[in-house]
């Protein structure tokens, strides 16, 4: 199947192929952000620590950076829908586990399975795109894709946290099996092939071993992963440590969480929008440089005023915000360059992509466990870090190597 042009217009960039991509990709933020509320509430019954609650987010984060290796090959060997029913299945499974968990234990193993079948949908959405759209064609759809799954981190702890007051923890995974459950059923009715066949290799463990040695040899592929990872590893401290800092350190109630929550998300979608407007007025390249400053400098800031002794409520949201609306910016266009010259692995390249950025964000939610310190200093440090680094990695080495190949072209 050929590329689309890269510059489409509005109505071919919101047809119900890429709302239900909106909807796959969003399993990962819903399955995390749900049920973030519980956190206080899981340590409590099951009579452990919230580090070791904590735990059970860095499983699922390790579930969606293992099988995502699988899923992308496979995607690009037999198509985009079979890997779909056999990941959402066993996250429909994994849900279900995870209800009926009678320890921290069995809930970090079921989280791990559950992350397993989850990051179908995340992968095999990336390559879709590719399939569909070229470079910056793919730049506006990730951005309109952020619109639909943006919504996940609004309504999610919203939603987690009513459910823990009505009904408990539990009810929060019954209603995440069903929502799987209704992706698979659009998925069957609704969703079409969109791998051309004939360009399709075998699938020999040498072979896919040799294209994840290529690509981790991409300078281009890798830096620009590495660039929008280690932004996603500091989103995924704020979701780690945000719930502590907010619900126990500055006393916000579990119910009321999902509000400051939704005011960061929002940041996120608006950003992802403005930015779906600018792709085409100005490079990739160089809306992703400017936004970068962003994360790096506010995070920073925050982290020195946190380890000064400040401990404000409102500056600490004021980087939270700031940190979260420039992954608006950030990721669609990161991805995008870094997809740009995958064209015939794009499930593949999809795939190691989500491991290496789904990996920084492990590191960064288990820095987040094992450094403890009852404030808020470990959570922005670990953020700053990450800001900082994405700002230099791009700087020193992603562009760069862009210029390059765009000269070289």
């Amino acid at each position: 199947m050929t590329n689309t042009p890269d510059t489409p217009g509005p109505e071919k960039l919101l047809p119900g192929w890429l709302l239900l991509l909106g909807a796959l990709t969003a399993i990962g933020p819903l399955s995390i952000d749900m049920y973030l509320p519980s956190f206080p509430t899981i340590a409590r019954q099951l009579a452990v620590g919230s580090n070791l609650v904590q735990l059970t987010l860095a499983s699922f984060l390790v579930g969606l950076a293992v099988g995502q290796m699988f899923y992308g090959p496979i995607s690009d060997r037999f198509g985009r829908k079979p890997p779909l029913y056999v990941g959402m299945t066993l996250y429909v499974l994994g849900s279900l586990a995870c209800m009926f968990a009678q320890d921290v234990s069995a809930l970090i193993v079921f989280r791990f399975v559950q992350g397993l079948g989850g990051c179908a949908g995340m992968v095999i959405g990336r390559a879709v795109i590719r399939d569909r759209l070229g470079t910056t064609g793919a730049a506006k759809a990730f951005s309109l894709l952020m619109l639909v799954m943006g919504l996940a981190p609004i309504l999610a702890p919203l939603i987690g946290g009513t459910v823990l007051k009505l009904w408990g923890w539990r009810v929060i995974f019954g209603g995440l099996a069903a929502f799987g459950l209704l992706c698979l059923i659009a998925i069957h009715y609704s969703m079409q092939e969109t791998l051309d066949r004939h360009k399709a290799e075998p699938l020999h463990l040498g072979r896919t071993l040799k294209q994840y040695g290529r690509l981790l040899l991409d300078r281009q592929f890798v830096a620009y992963t590495v660039v929008g990872g280690l932004i996603q590893g500091g989103m995924f401290a704020y979701i780690t440590g945000s719930s502590f800092v907010l619900i126990e350190l500055h006393g916000i109630k579990p119910e009321h969480f999902g509000f400051v929550f939704g005011t960061n998300a929002f940041g996120l979608i608006a950003a992802s929008q403005v930015n779906a407007r600018l792709v085409g007025k100005h490079t990739l390249d160089t809306i992703l440089g400017r936004a970068l400053w962003l994360p790096a400098g506010l995070s920073l800031l925050v982290a020195l005023l946190v380890a000064a002794g400040v401990n404000s409520l409102a500056i600490l949201l004021l980087g939270f915000f700031g940190f979260l609306a420039s992954y608006g910016f950030i990721s669609p266009n990161a991805s995008a360059i870094a997809l740009s010259q995958q064209g015939r692995q794009a499930g593949t390249a999809s795939a190691l992509m989500g491991t290496l950025q789904f990996g920084l964000g492990i590191l960064s939610g288990v820095s987040m466990s094992l450094w403890h310190d009852s404030t808020a200093l470990p959570l922005m440090t670990v953020m700053a870090i990450c800001g900082v680094g994405s700002l230099l990695v791009h700087r020193f080495i992603a562009r760069p190597e862009h210029q390059r190949q765009l000269a070289a072209a």
